[in-house]
Formats: C-alpha cells, sequence, structure tokens
C-alpha cells in the first residue's frame, strides 16, 4: 500500500524557536529527524550570523521574517544538500576552501543529494510543484573562504572558525569563547554521525573531535538533532574514540 504525503503550504514549511543567547533554531519538520538539518541563527549588535540553510526547497528567507531583518553573514559548515539549499538566497556565503568547488558547482552527487533524497526523508513533502526528480542547490552569487582561526564578528559577538574536517573535509565549527558555546555542523551531534560518505576519513575524525574535546564548552548546537550540554559532548567524543580504537 502507497502512502500520499501530506504537501504542507509553504507557509507551514519552516519552524523558528528561540534559545538562550540571543540564539534561534529554524527548521523543515516535514523532514524526518535524522535529516532535518538545524538551521542557526545567531542575534548580533551589528548583524546577524546564519549557520546552514536546509533543504532549500521551500524558499528559506521569504518564508522566516527573522532572516529578513537585517544583514546577515550566512556561513555554510560543510557543503551536503541538506546544509546549503538555501544559500543562493543570500548575497554572500561563506566555506572553508575545502569545499569551495562543491558550493561553487553543487551538483547533485557531491553534495549527497542522490544518495538520500527520497521519500524516505520525509514525513511531509514540500508544497507543489515540488519533485525530487527536479531538485537541483544553485549557488550562491558570491562565495568567501573561512579558514583555520578566522573570526567572524557581529558587533559585540565573535566567533572563531574551527576547522574541524571528517565528515567532510572542509567541515567547520564556530565557537563562541565568551558564551563557551559550539556550533559543530555535522561533525558531532547527539545521533548518528554519518561517517562512510565518500568524502569522510576517519583519521581526521578523530582529530576534530580531539580537539573540540579539550574546549571548556557549555551548550553545543549540532548540524541535526536537539542541543546538548558540554558533559554531554565529552561523553559522546569518549565513546566515538573507544569504539573506532576497537
Amino acid at each position: 500500500m502507497t502512502t500520499t504525503l501530506e504537501r504542507p503550504t509553504a507557509d507551514r514549511w519552516y519552524r523558528t524557536r528561540r534559545l538562550a543567547d540571543g540564539i534561534t533554531l529554524i527548521d523543515e519538520p516535514g523532514i524526518k529527524p535524522f535529516y532535518r538539518c538545524n538551521i542557526w541563527h545567531v542575534r548580533g549588535r551589528d548583524r546577524d550570523l546564519l549557520v546552514d540553510f536546509g533543504l532549500g526547497a521551500v524558499p528559506l528567507r521569504r518564508h522566516v521574517a527573522l532572516l529578513a531583518e537585517r544583514e546577515i553573514v550566512g556561513v555554510a559548515s560543510h557543503t551536503h544538500f541538506d546544509h546549503i539549499g538555501a544559500a543562493h538566497e543570500f548575497s554572500c556565503c561563506h566555506v572553508h576552501p575545502a569545499e569551495a568547488d562543491i558550493l561553487s558547482t553543487p551538483d547533485n552527487g557531491r553534495t549527497l543529494a542522490d544518495a538520500f533524497l527520497n521519500d524516505e526523508m520525509f514525513d511531509a513533502l514540500p508544497p507543489a510543484p515540488y519533485a525530487h526528480s527536479g531538485y537541483r542547490i544553485p549557488a550562491p552569487p558570491e562565495i568567501a573562504l573561512l579558514e583555520d582561526g578566522d573570526t567572524i564578528d557581529l558587533g559585540d559577538r565573535r566567533f572563531t572558525v574551527l576547522h574541524t574536517p571528517g565528515h567532510s573535509p572542509g567541515g567547520i565549527s564556530l565557537w563562541e569563547a565568551n558564551t563557551c558555546t559550539l556550533i559543530s555542523g555535522d561533525v558531532i551531534y547527539d545521533g548518528e554521525l554519518i561517517e562512510d560518505a565518500y568524502h569522510s576519513d576517519l583519521s581526521d575524525y578523530a582529530a576534530s573531535l580531539r580537539r573540540l574535546r579539550e574546549l571548556p564548552v557549555r551548550v553545543v548546537h549540532g548540524g541535526h538533532f536537539p542541543s546538548f550540554s558540554g558533559d554531554r559532548l565529552a561523553t559522546l567524543i569518549d565513546d566515538w574514540l573507544r569504539r573506532h580504537r576497537q
């Protein structure tokens, strides 16, 4: 028996939840939790930060009022399709050099859309005329590079760029030392990690996780699943390293 998935209207596709420290989670509840990208918005004095852009099947900036208010620094934690779909809606997207080529020509193979984009991803489909077969990711109008150690300055808040490869070669995390906040992308979240993508590397994964383990983290906002504490981060990393030593 074939189940027909609901198609909510575009104005119901995105959901926003305000958290502490001026951070808002934007996500797409029609996508199942394992595949659902967390889009992180951080309010700054002079400008705002947006980390990742979701699937892009429904215009993001048009349907999330929070994103129309002020200048935004857009950052791709990495270039898998579920994180860069709406990056082209912003004047510039920042990315690590190791994945700048993918962002400039985001085909469905290298972004993993060919591997994952099907009905199994969804509890509800994007509104018509969306179809999996027609899914394409436009390139952003401008791409800027972020290197390890660079700073993103929002006026009253500063995030340091950490190159954390493993899940993908250009994966980055953002670290705000003043609040001990880590925005980690897909290198670590509280759920099953994807370690076997075509450009994943377990040695890089281990090095990145050991680096994050040394930070005095209070809260982690990952690329998927709910946010979690620094103590939980330490447990997740220790368990991962233990499993992979075996």
